[in-house]
């Protein structure tokens, strides 16, 4: 947190919990706020059951900085073995004219060549995030995330820093609520959405969670503001979307008044970079 965060005006962020296949049941779920100097505070909880309301919350004025739950980027082991364009714009061009099924036949083709142990191919920020392969098909299906939500931030004419430029009142910042969650709870799993796995230990583990958020018990230095109703509602819910479209949310406020959104120096503009995660020291 910079020496001189107290002073920083209030900023509108958002964090975004995404799925490639949003319903009324599975929708996208978007957390609310605002952050000054060392205080997030969520406004609210939405519901997004379409991809027609997530076009609309993209196109919504700034100034706002959102962190999405999805890959920006593929990896450029990936991409050379495949002979895809090597500028970001063009490849995410190119992957958004894929069908869903010729994505998966092409990365099982690529992963089946591969030596057990080794099949896929990974970015740059995987292993310091702890986040799945961005090529990942199933799983979570990253692949089919990053095919549903790039193109949308394209048409949008949102800023994606160190990515492609855009309107610079409008910010999109990859992110990964996994990242939070382990910081503050390790590998307990805190989320299910199979009703048989939404157990009392998952609950416990989500209300951990809220509880280190709203302490400040983050290496971010930031606190979440919640109200009573705020705090049981992202407890209870035994899927995790509020609470990771919450978690993205802090990574939001953090990187909002980071010095180029909290980004490494160098990024490689063909793979991008997961906000709040910590590159890997050489050697």
């Amino acid at each position: 947190m910079p020496s001189h965060a107290a002073s920083l005006p209030h900023r509108q962020i958002i964090g975004v919990d995404f799925t490639s296949a949003p319903t009324s049941s599975k929708p996208i779920t978007v957390a609310r706020g605002s952050v000054h100097g060392t205080r997030v505070s969520l406004q609210r909880v939405d519901a997004l059951p379409t991809f027609a309301a997530f076009d609309a919350l993209l196109n919504e004025a700034g100034p706002w900085v959102g962190a999405f739950d999805f890959p920006f980027g593929l990896p450029r082991e990936l991409i050379e073995a495949l002979g895809w364009p090597r500028d970001w714009l063009a490849l995410m061009r190119h992957y958004g004219t894929l069908q869903r099924p010729q994505i998966r036949d092409t990365f099982a083709a690529f992963c089946d060549a591969r030596p057990a142990g080794g099949k896929f191919a990974h970015r740059a920020c995987d292993v310091p995030a702890g986040s799945s392969p961005s090529m990942k098909w199933v799983n979570p299906p990253v692949a089919f995330m990053l095919h549903a939500g790039v193109p949308r931030l394209i048409d949008a004419g949102v800023h994606l820093p160190a990515l492609h430029d855009g309107d610079a009142s409008r910010v999109a910042l990859e992110a990964y609520p996994g990242l939070l969650a382990r910081e503050l709870i390790q590998r307990r799993s805190y989320k299910s959405d199979s009703k048989g796995r939404q157990t009392p230990d998952r609950l416990i583990a989500r209300k951990d969670i809220v509880d280190a958020i709203e302490q400040g018990r983050t290496r971010l230095g930031l606190r979440l503001r919640l109200t009573h109703a705020q705090r049981d509602a992202l407890v209870a819910d035994a899927a995790g979307d509020r609470l990771d479209a919450v978690l993205c949310l802090m990574q939001a406020g953090w990187a909002a008044q980071q010095p180029r959104y909290g980004l490494p120096a160098q990024v490689d503009p063909v793979e991008g970079w997961i906000v709040s995660a910590v590159p890997a020291q050489n050697g």
